[in-house]
């Protein structure tokens, strides 16, 4: 293999979830394609980390040219409830159901000694200042239901400023161990609506 297209598979396979296989593919596949599609396609990489970045109230992502999301910026959402994602991508999973139009507040991932990530590493004292400021009368911790999600759930209950707000979490529809971003729609409406 050209010295070129190895150096690219190497790329490809430090990308999470692709196997070597699939990398060689892929490289095979990018080698193959129309050139203009190539030069879009590098061009959206070069600007994936210039052009976005974290929204300043929930930490989802935004465009430079933007302070805030589409999310938080839109009046017309429920103002009251508030629900804790670990990461974007569960909250994309859960926007995508196009039925809870509430707000969202990214943590980062969830408490996990194991892992090194203390609660100090993760967006809890902005979560915190937003219920403080805000009127919400619930908060829904929606992290993957694992250990972590244990120790997160407790860490927010004992933690959150207004004691009287109702906390609740996603029901066992969701399994253990599962994740939010994988489970199907039926799934995630039922952990939703059987929260508790």
């Amino acid at each position: 293999m050209p010295e070129t297209l190895k150096k690219l598979v190497d790329i490809i396979s430090f990308l999470p979830w692709i196997w070597e296989k699939t990398a060689i593919k892929l490289a095979f596949f990018l080698l193959k394609s129309n050139p203009n599609y190539l030069r879009n396609f590098s061009s959206s990489l070069e600007k994936i980390q210039k052009d976005i970045k974290e929204c300043k109230i929930c930490f989802s992502y935004t465009d430079k040219s933007n302070e805030i999301c589409e999310i938080c910026e839109n009046a017309n959402r429920d103002t009251n409830i508030i629900c804790v994602v670990e990461d974007y991508l569960d909250m994309v999973s859960i926007e995508k159901l196009h039925i809870y139009k509430w707000q969202y507040h990214i943590l980062g991932w969830s408490i996990s000694p194991i892992n090194w990530v203390l609660s100090k590493d993760l967006k809890f004292i902005e979560l915190f200042e937003r219920i403080k400021k805000g009127n919400f009368s619930e908060v829904i911790i929606a992290t993957n239901p694992n250990i972590e999600w244990e120790a997160t759930s407790m860490y927010i209950k004992e933690n959150i400023p207004n004691k009287e707000i109702k906390i609740t979490r996603l029901s066992k529809w969701l399994p253990n161990s599962g994740y939010i971003e994988y489970a199907d729609e039926i799934t995630l409406i039922n952990a939703f609506k059987g929260r508790n």
